[in-house]
């Protein structure tokens, strides 16, 4: 079944785009008042003077486990705009990839900027992510349980079965539009929300992340970042992807080398495991 969406065109001028900028720190923020920094899990935090996830209808308490998605939560319950978006502290979406941070700061997109790219078009995303050697699901197991996308497929089997060709298509991608980053118009948006939401909530009760070390607990984020493309596929929703800058320095060396640690021995918990289990096989009594 195709989702029909009905939205009467506002002209630019009257536009009211509102992009939050997750942290849970104080850090630098654009001026720009397009951008909306809002405080995330601070339910219980000190109070770093933005707004806080943990007002009005929120879901601030799963942050450890939701990552940004407790400021989409937020947004969806309690703020009313006509187009609606998420950056992170450190990356934003910019006109394009340049080196040096008061440069890259420069080229953030501008609130008029924005309202140009939304009047063209409804949803805008990152740029994709592209693995070469290795599939969307491949990553995924290899980088996190491989319970997270397991159950999410039983999930959508058992409760949205027109979205499990869309499923099966991002899985065997080998790109994927990344960091739940995005903007997009409010009858998409509140769509989305509805369908991923009612997904991870069910993940929740359904996955037990006892035991779980803090990055891995992040189960329902990272589940979250390949289900916006699910919902694109299968909605055929039309997108334009737009470069996203990284405003600290990275370090690809090491990066380079725990992708491929991943790839050829799984998560470093998995190669952990299996060694001591080798040598208490292997130790004489």
């Amino acid at each position: 079944m195709c989702v029909t969406f009905f939205y009467v065109m506002k002209d630019m001028t009257e536009m009211d785009v509102k992009i939050l900028v997750a942290t849970h720190k104080e850090y630098w923020m654009p001026c720009d008042l397009v951008y909306l920094p809002i405080q995330v899990g601070a339910k219980g935090k000190k109070d770093l003077g933005f707004v806080k996830d943990s007002t009005g209808d929120n879901i601030s308490n799963k942050n450890s486990c939701y990552c940004e998605l407790t400021a989409l939560y937020w947004a969806w319950k309690n703020l009313k705009a006509d187009y609606i978006g998420l950056v992170h502290y450190r990356r934003y979406f910019t006109r394009k990839e340049v080196h040096g941070l008061e440069e890259k700061k420069r080229l953030i997109l501008t609130g008029d900027e924005w309202k140009r790219l939304l009047a063209e078009y409804p949803v805008i995303v990152a740029d994709k992510r592209k693995y070469y050697i290795e599939s969307n699901q491949s990553h995924y197991n290899h980088a996190h349980h491989s319970q997270g996308l397991d159950m999410a497929e039983m999930i959508i089997r058992e409760r949205y079965p027109d979205y499990l060709p869309a499923f099966h298509v991002v899985l065997k991608r080998t790109w994927a539009h990344m960091f739940n980053m995005f903007v997009m118009r409010r009858d998409l948006f509140n769509d989305y929300m509805t369908w991923m939401f009612d997904v991870l909530f069910e993940l929740e009760k359904r996955v037990d992340i006892t035991g779980w070390d803090p990055y891995e607990s992040r189960i329902y984020g990272f589940v979250g970042e390949l289900l916006l493309d699910v919902w694109l596929e299968k909605n055929h929703i039309a997108y334009h992807e737009q470069n996203v800058s990284f405003m600290e320095k990275q370090n690809w060396i090491k990066k380079g080398g725990e992708f491929l640690k991943r790839k050829v021995f799984g998560r470093w918990v998995d190669l952990k495991v299996f060694l001591l289990n080798i040598f208490s096989y292997s130790t004489p009594n």
